[in-house]
């Protein structure tokens, strides 16, 4: 009886660490050939890998860290709050990055 009642003890215990595992999400800069671009990452396995300004028709990467960092801050949010990460010109036009 004092196995099973220790098995069934462990068994909730590991199950409470396992559920407790947090998301660690971050976000980075990377210098491209062009500019610059981000990445966000979710306990260190990239999840997003943006090398080029989103939503405009050239390929064209962000004319400095500050941009891409801006643009990713907003991405990552989007992420936290479990919404679409998708940016619109809109966010662009308002987060004053140069298109």
């Amino acid at each position: 009886m004092n196995k099973i009642r220790t098995l069934i003890l462990l068994s909730i215990l590991m199950f409470l660490f396992a559920c407790n595992k947090k998301d660690e999400l971050s976000l980075e800069s990377i210098k491209t050939q062009t500019g610059w671009g981000y990445v966000i990452k979710n306990n260190d396995r990239i999840i997003i890998k943006q090398s080029i300004i989103p939503v405009i028709p050239s390929q064209k990467s962000f004319e400095n860290e500050q941009e891409a960092l801006k643009v990713g801050s907003l991405v990552l949010q989007k992420l936290k709050d479990k919404t679409s990460p998708t940016i619109t010109k809109k966010d662009l036009i308002l987060l004053s990055i140069k298109i």
